[in-house]
């Protein structure tokens, strides 16, 4: 057991393959593939992804950006040439497929244009609509600040893309920003997407 455990990979698939297991558990309770477990399958990836993405953003806000000022200058590389790029190939890709698997989510469930047009569509008398496209807006703006803004700002910072020193510290102090900007939303976008499920189902 522990050398399964020992490695990451295989401790993911393993993971996965039980989930898996579970998953045509209920598939089979349910007596098909119809569209009601589609999207219970599409709310567990939604689930899955964005407990990644913002796992992540709140290491980044909770830890690294606050800490990094502390490091000593000749263990900084640890983080920047190691840590950070890995952290964030994971943070923008897990962003990505949260946004995605939403969107698939809110059109299986059939509320997509209703939510984004924040409940317009139904002259705003269905509040569940206009607060889930509240979170859905919120988790939008998100999901482009981590891909036009955070990303490219934090190749330059790290690195990745050449620059020089003053390059380096305004693309990270963008970083800093517009990653502090999605913990800002994210709380309240949080709030929609727990809360909205429990009052209206």
């Amino acid at each position: 057991m522990a050398g399964l455990l020992a490695n990451f990979r295989n401790t993911m698939i393993v993971s996965f393959v039980l989930s898996l297991i579970l998953v045509g558990g209920y598939a089979a309770h349910n007596g098909g593939l119809d569209t009601t477990f589609w999207t219970a399958a599409f709310r567990w990836l939604h689930t899955f992804f964005g407990i990644l993405w913002i796992g992540l953003l709140y290491y980044f806000n909770f830890v690294q950006i606050r800490k990094m000022p502390e490091i000593p200058a000749e263990l900084k590389p640890g983080v920047t040439k190691y840590i950070a790029p890995e952290a964030l190939f994971w943070f923008r890709y897990a962003a990505l497929a949260t946004w995605v698997m939403g969107v698939i989510l809110a059109i299986s469930r059939g509320y997509f244009v209703q939510a984004m047009t924040l409940g317009a569509m139904d002259g705003f008398v269905v509040p569940q609509h206009t607060f889930i496209g509240v979170g859905m807006w919120l988790a939008t703006i998100m999901f482009f600040n981590v891909w036009v803004f955070i990303w490219p700002a934090q190749k330059i910072a790290l690195g990745i893309v050449e620059g020089d020193a003053d390059a380096k510290a305004a693309a990270g102090r963008k970083a800093m920003l517009f990653s502090r900007t999605n913990t800002l939303l994210s709380v309240p976008m949080l709030v929609t997407m727990t809360m909205n499920q429990t009052m209206f189902g």
